[in-house]
Formats: structure tokens, C-alpha cells, sequence
């Protein structure tokens, strides 16, 4: 019988630290594949073929605060990792993911922008600036998709500055040709519908609440765990009776 059985095999490493090492394993974050992100996840790769046309593609992952959203996104962002071109002295990066910022100012949006392809501007520049230097940053890493996340915090804006952006965030899918990701709770989701033309371009994909998975529990969970002995849990689950 192989060792460590109870575990998916990419995992059984782990088994063999020492239990303070094993505890801070525990304790990091970890990758849970559920249907609903693997769902995201095949559609934001689909999006990424698109090539470039006068009315790209865009897509809003929507749900309830906790239901995997940014992880999707950073998930989504660590399989495709900027690389260096040494001989060219240039960096291309096939996705640039940004986080809303506090307030929806077109400056802020921008140096937010600038920051999330390690390119931070200086701040005292005037808004057209800021924004032809994100236009021409963009095109030269060859991005092909933009995600900004945690949208609904624009709603903090007053609604001329809602507008605003809303405009920024249209001007920059139509100008740069690129398949423009949002992603927040269902109030981004109504935000954006108020913009007839942005309802109309947006595909919507709701994270539905999670519900009780043995399956995931047991395979997802507790198989990715640097636990030396199968636990109690997975012995009553992996019984067709669900007794031990």
C-alpha cells in the first residue's frame, strides 16, 4: 500500500516535515478547485485567444463577498507570468490585473493601473498623462487582458464620478482592443446595467454560494493537507454508508 494513501499524491511530500513545518503549510493559502472556478477559469482563458476587433469581448464574475473572486483572478494571473526579454530590454505581460480604487477618479484609476504593471507613474502628472502613458505601456507589453477587481467600489463616487469611469473603463476596452474583466459583488453588477452600452457588451458569470461537498471536504480539502494519518473525517466519507 503506498504511503500516505489518504493524500493526492502531489501532496505527500509535505507529510514528512516537521510538525511545526506541517501546521504553517496548513495555515497558507490553498487552491481549491470547484466547479465554479473551473468554469471561471476556462472562460477567462477563452477570452485571452480573442484577437484583437473593433468590439472586444468583456465578462463580470459576480457573487457574495468570500465566494473565490480575487482568487480566480490571482489564480488566472500566476499561470501566465510577465517574462523578460533580455536582448530586447522589454517585459511582456499577457494580463494586467488592478484593484478599484477607493474612489472612482479617473487619476486614481489610472495610477492604479500604472502600479499593477510595475510602472508607477508620478502622481503629479495631469490626468492625459497618465493616461497616454497607461495607453502606451499597454501596447508595448502586449497585454491582451485587463481585470479590474473589486468594481463595486466605485459606488462610493457621486454619481458624476460613476459616470466618469465608467466612460474610462469603455474608452480603455475600445481604444486598446483587449477583452475587459470586472469583477465584484451583485451591486457592480447593477452599477454596470445603468450604462446601456456597457450592458450590452458585458457577459455576466455569477459564483452561486458554495454548498455542502462531501467530495470537495474530502478530495479538495483534507487530500491536500500535510496531515501523516487519514483523519476520522475522510475515513466516515470514503464509506458508501457514511459510517466508520
Amino acid at each position: 500500500m503506498t504511503r500516505y494513501s489518504h493524500l493526492q499524491p502531489a501532496y505527500r511530500q509535505y507529510a514528512d516535515l516537521t510538525a511545526d513545518e506541517r501546521i504553517a503549510w496548513i495555515r497558507a493559502d490553498r487552491w481549491l478547485e470547484t466547479p465554479n472556478a473551473h468554469l471561471a477559469l476556462a472562460r477567462l482563458n477563452d477570452l485571452l485567444t480573442y484577437p484583437p476587433r473593433d468590439r472586444m469581448p468583456c465578462l463580470l464574475i459576480y457573487g457574495d463577498t468570500g465566494m473565490g473572486k480575487t482568487k480566480i483572478i490571482r489564480k488566472f494571473l500566476r499561470d501566465r507570468v510577465p517574462t523578460f526579454d533580455r536582448g530586447t530590454g522589454t517585459t511582456t505581460m499577457p494580463v494586467v490585473a488592478m484593484q478599484m480604487p477607493a474612489e472612482p477618479i479617473e487619476r486614481d484609476v489610472y495610477g492604479e493601473l500604472l502600479n499593477a504593471m510595475n510602472a508607477p507613474g508620478p502622481m503629479g502628472d495631469a490626468t492625459f498623462r497618465l493616461k497616454a502613458t497607461c495607453r502606451n505601456l499597454m501596447r508595448s507589453m502586449s497585454i491582451r487582458m485587463l481585470i479590474i477587481d473589486e468594481i463595486h467600489a466605485m459606488l462610493t463616487g457621486t454619481y458624476r464620478q460613476q459616470r466618469i469611469f465608467l466612460n474610462v473603463i469603455r474608452f480603455l476596452a475600445n481604444d486598446l482592443k483587449v477583452p475587459l474583466i470586472c469583477a465584484g459583488t451583485d451591486l457592480a453588477r447593477q452599477a454596470l446595467l445603468t450604462d446601456p452600452q456597457l450592458a450590452e457588451r458585458f457577459e455576466t458569470f455569477h459564483l452561486k454560494r458554495w454548498v455542502n461537498d462531501q467530495h470537495l471536504a474530502v478530495e479538495n480539502v483534507l487530500g491536500k493537507q500535510s496531515i501523516s494519518q487519514r483523519s476520522r473525517l475522510s475515513l466516515r466519507f470514503a464509506s458508501p454508508t457514511g459510517k466508520q
